[in-house]
Formats: structure tokens, sequence, C-alpha cells
């Protein structure tokens, strides 16, 4: 199982997952909803002073201050009432600093818990996973997503809080003073309340088709990103810059549908608050006038009228932020459910790594990944079949320090090999040894460090060639660094550029060659000093005279180590000490280059294919 079904998860309220995933900040989350509490009371606490003032002008010597502090002077009753609304309003400054810090602090620091936790899963999982994703879903997620939990938790979760402890602060004294008008004043908060839960029901799966929007606009806008080049040599910046408009109206036209569910809550909550506060001014003040009710509590109960009930106006923007926090939530929380399928295994390599490599009985297929929950079926893979075996009872063994060559058709298999080496994927029956030890069995990071791996499409990350050349090992030194370029003949086109070592390569290396970035590659894998090297078409994609240069390094750097070649090109594994010929996802011919020309079989029809006899391929060849 990679992770619970879809149905159990959608079971736990997003809050309460919220909750469970935060327990590591419950003194934090404790102390700031203390100090929320603390300044609302003292924000309420004024409208309570006022009241005492009108008493104590209107009353001569019976006021509550005179009964409560013993002094009979009015004007004393005064100031000792303006000393303790400075006190207060102190106190309510005090708190509202402290409350702010908390609660900011707190959203900050899930902020960075919530990406980087999300981020370094994302890392964990295989890539049959990511074939289900997209780039753009993944990354409104780490960024868009976890802003929206950052902007609840630093202000909404607060103001909930500050709202609750208003209605019930209020309430006591609505109650203590005139229970009539504080039937009349709570009247309209149960109509308030089921009016925000029919609101928050029907705004949830408004918001998550919002978040969802944002994921596919995201995903077009980085895939075309990356693209530009693509997009410009076919003169179809009008036609993408329509598709992005089309995704761009999708995710406004979302928002639209949720904003005005929500926009239309504040005046329909004004209209209870307009209810409510007519009635406490009429019958509260005729109260008053009667006599049976002090003008000081009526004033009191007439500011404490807005006081209870304006606030409300604000659970619309409150909830707003609530929801769009909670459908944040459960993708940020759905995602790290999810389970790697592939983990690390309880053993460990031998020391020192010679660098057998066995495939045996090896069989694979792309698929579905196992209990992948964003597909149909609760515990299983969906309904969706898995493709056709790739790799069929694969037999293959490198010895140590040898070079091998894996050849074959396009599509026959060949960089699946070193995907499944590498643990990328797993293979589906049979297993992968080196030196003997399958390598499910043990850490990956222990299998990946003993293989050094150059690929046909060279990744290059955003900063210098140093940089790029130690990403294997950042505690190179610099003799190492221009060991490593030598070798891989990079170093003099390295000594020509304007800032040497320290030259940017720009976004992938686009500011490099494609031979150049090819080179980086191997002179990153010669640094790395590998036991296994793995070359993945390394030369495909570059010139004659280029290809002659990584030949050259190639046969210096394969000295004492095991090299396994995956070629299409049979002119740059020529000299390898062993060529393999992969078809139907078998080993179908083994042997020396000469050897396998002389066979005339497989491997000699694509030689003379490749050296100019274009009709030489064999019905077998063709149909592979």
């Amino acid at each position: 199982m990679r992770s619970r079904s879809p149905s159990a998860l959608d079971a736990v309220p997003p809050l309460v997952r919220l909750w469970r995933y935060t327990g590591g900040h419950r003194r934090t989350v404790v102390g700031a909803i203390t100090f929320s509490v603390l300044n609302k009371l003292a924000d309420v606490a004024p409208e309570l002073l006022i009241g005492a003032a009108v008493d104590v002008v209107v009353r001569e010597g019976d006021s509550l201050v005179a009964s409560v502090l013993g002094v009979e002077d009015r004007f004393h009753q005064l100031l000792a009432l303006a000393v303790l609304n400075v006190l207060i309003w102190v106190a309510e400054s005090v708190t509202d600093f402290v409350a702010s810090v908390l609660w900011r602090n707190l959203a900050q620091t899930v902020e960075h818990e919530a990406r980087m936790d999300a981020y370094r899963h994302i890392q964990e999982l295989e890539l049959a996973w990511f074939e289900d994703q997209s780039t753009g879903g993944l990354l409104s997620i780490l960024n868009d997503d976890v802003n929206q939990l950052e902007r609840f938790l630093d202000v909404g979760a607060d103001e909930l809080i500050r709202t609750a402890v208003n209605v019930v602060f209020v309430g006591i004294v609505f109650f203590a003073a005139a229970p009539v008008l504080g039937v009349i004043a709570f009247v309209p908060i149960p109509l308030i309340v089921w009016a925000s839960v029919r609101y928050q029901r029907r705004l949830e799966p408004r918001y998550a088709a919002v978040r969802t929007a944002a994921g596919d606009l995201g995903g077009l806008l980085a895939n075309n990103v990356s693209g530009i080049a693509t997009i410009r040599s076919f003169t179809a910046e009008e036609r993408e810059a329509e598709r992005v408009a089309a995704a761009s109206e999708a995710y406004r036209e979302a928002n639209r549908r949720a904003i005005v569910l929500s926009s239309a809550f504040i005046p329909l909550i004004r209209m209870a608050i307009l209810a409510a506060f007519t009635l406490t001014l009429v019958v509260g003040g005729r109260a008053a006038l009667d006599g049976t009710l002090e003008v000081g509590v009526f004033s009191v109960l007439v500011y404490m009228t807005q006081r209870l009930l304006w606030p409300l106006t604000r659970l619309g923007e409150t909830f707003d932020l609530y929801q769009r926090a909670m459908a944040s939530t459960r993708r940020i929380l759905d995602l790290l459910a999810v389970q790697p399928a592939i983990v690390d295994g309880p053993g460990a390599l031998p020391s020192p790594v010679r660098g057998e490599v066995r495939f045996e009985g090896v069989r694979f297929a792309y698929g579905p990944p196992p209990g992948d929950p964003t597909l149909d079926g609760a515990d299983g893979a969906g309904d969706r079949p898995a493709g056709p075996p790739v790799l069929d009872g694969l037999d293959l063994v490198v010895r140590a320090g040898e070079t091998h060559a894996v050849v074959g058709a396009t599509g026959a298999g060949k960089s699946t090999l070193v995907k499944l080496l590498l643990r990328l994927y797993d293979v589906d029956a049979g297993r992968i040894t080196l030196d003997g030890v399958d390598v499910r069995d043990v850490p990956l990071a222990e299998l990946r460090r003993a293989i050094g791996y150059v690929g046909q499409d060279v990744f290059l990350f955003q900063g210098t060639i140093r940089e790029n050349l130690a990403y294997g090992r950042p505690d190179a030194t610099d003799e190492e660094l221009e060991r490593a370029a030598r070798l891989a003949e990079a170093h003099e086109f390295i000594t020509a550029l304007p800032d040497g070592y320290d030259t940017m390569v720009g976004e992938r290396g686009q500011k490099l060659s494609g031979g150049q970035r090819q080179r980086l590659s191997i002179a990153r894998a010669i640094l790395k000093d590998p036991p296994v090297l793995v070359l993945d078409e390394a030369t495909s994609a570059v010139d004659n005279e280029t290809e002659a240069a990584i030949q050259r390094s190639l046969e210096l750097v394969g000295r004492d180590r095991t090299v396994v070649v995956i070629a299409h090109r049979l002119s740059t594994v020529r000299h390898a000490d062993r060529i393999h010929v992969l078809a139907e996802g078998r080993i179908v011919e083994s042997g020396t280059h000469d050897e396998l020309v002389a066979a005339r079989g497989l491997y000699a029809a694509l030689w003379r294919i490749q050296t100019g006899e274009v009709h030489a391929l064999p019905e077998r060849a063709e149909s592979a």
C-alpha cells in the first residue's frame, strides 16, 4: 500500500488533520490562543467603563464605582475610571502584540515546515508516481497552497477565536444585566451561525475547484516556459497564448463562483444585525425611560450590541480564508500521505564495491504505481492496466572492471535497464544484484553513491560550472575538480570562458553548447568516483568531434571500474569488452564487436544500416 485510500483521507476533516500535523507546536498554539482571549477581553472592557462613567454622572453618591471604591467625590470616581481605562488599553496593546507575534511566527513556521516536508517527501517518491502528476500542480502545492495555509494561520485563526470570545463575554454581560435584552441581542446569532455553516459547506467544493484550477494553470505555464524554444520554432505563440488564456479564464471563473457566494454573506448578516440593534435600542431605551433599567447599564448594552454583532460581519471574510486554507491543507496533507513504493533495504553493499552487475530473470512493465490513491479504487491501482512487458526474463552479467555495452532498436528497453539498476523503478520479477547483493536489499543512498550516471538529457542546475561539477561531491578540492574536468576533456573550454570555473551556466545550462554540457556531466560523474559508471546514450546528441573527445575520456575513466554503456550509435561501443543486443525484452546476442559482426545476426544488421546499407535490417530487427 502506498497510502490510505482517498475515502479514508476524505473522512477526516482537514482542520483535524491540520491540528494533528501541527502537534509539535501545541505550546505556541495554546499561548497564541490565550493572548488572543486576553486581548479580546481587554478590547471589550472599555465599554463597561463607559457605562460606569455614565452611572457616575447620572447618579449622585450611590454609583457602582462609589460602592466598590468607597469614593464619594464623583470627579475622583471618574479619575479612577480613567486610570483603569489606561491600564486596560495598555493591557490590550501588550496582549495584541504578543498574540500577533505568536500567531505570525506560528504561521511562518508551519508554512516553512509544510513546504519542506512536502518537498522532501516528493524527493522520496519513485518516478512512476510522477508520471501521473503535473509539474505545475506540484509547484502549486509547494507554493500557493502553503501560502494559503499561512494566511489563515496568520489572520483567520486568530479572528475566529476573538469572535468566539467576544460572543461569550458579551453574552455574559447581557444576560447578567438585562436578560430580556440579552435574548433580543442573541436572536440573530443562530441565524448567523446557520448561515455561516451553510456557506461553509457550499464554499468548500468551490474553493477545491479554485485550487485545482490554480494547479492546472501553473502546470501549463511551467510547461510552456520550459518549451519556449519549441513554441517559437513552430510559430505557436498565439495558440499557446490562447491555451493559457483559457486556463486563466477557468481559474477566474472558479474564483468568481466562490466570490459571488462569499460576498453575499456580509450583506445578509448586516440585516440581522440591524434588526437586533434596533430592538435593543427601542426596548432598552423604553426600559431606561421607565426607570426599570439603569441609564449606565443601557449605555453599556447599546455599545455591547454593536460589539457583539458587528464582528460577525467579518465571518464571511474569515470563512473565505478558512475554506481556501482547508482546500490547500487537504492537498498538502494528501501529498504527504502518499507512501513511497521504493524504500531503503535493510542490508548493505560489500566494502569496497567491486562493481559486478547481474540481471537475473528480470521482468518489468510500465504501468500505474501500485495502490496510487489518485487512481480509481481504494486499495489498488485502479482500472488502468499495466503496459506490455518491456523486459521479459532478461539475463545479463557485467563483470567487475569491464566495459559492457547494451544496444538495440529504439524502444527495446535499454534505458529501462539503467532505471532499474538505480532503483528509479523496481523489477516486477527476477532480481538485480551488485556484487551479489540484491539492490532492493540496500539503502537507496548507498546504492546510488556506488553508481555514476551520465544521461543523454544533461541537467545542469542554475549556478556556476564549479557548483555543477561538485554536485555529487560538494567537498571536492579545486585540484580534484580540475582533474575530473581534464579527464572529461572539459578543462580547456572551461578556462576559455570569461569567468572560468565560476562561469554561470544559466537555467539547465542553456549558456553552454550540448557538447559542453555533456562533458561537464561526464566530469561530474568522474569526480564522484563511483565503482560503476553508467552512460545512457551519452554521445547520441553531440557532433563527431565531441563524440571522439568523449570516447577518449571514457577510455581513461573506464579503467579499473565497471562501465555500462547504453548506446544507439554503435560506433561508440565497438571497443567494449562485451556488447549485448537487446530485443523483445531479452538479450538475444552477446559478444565483441568483431564476433557479433561475424555472426551476421541482429547486431550485424544494425551495424550495416549505420554504415550505409539501409535495407540490411532483418525481419526480427524490424519487428523489434
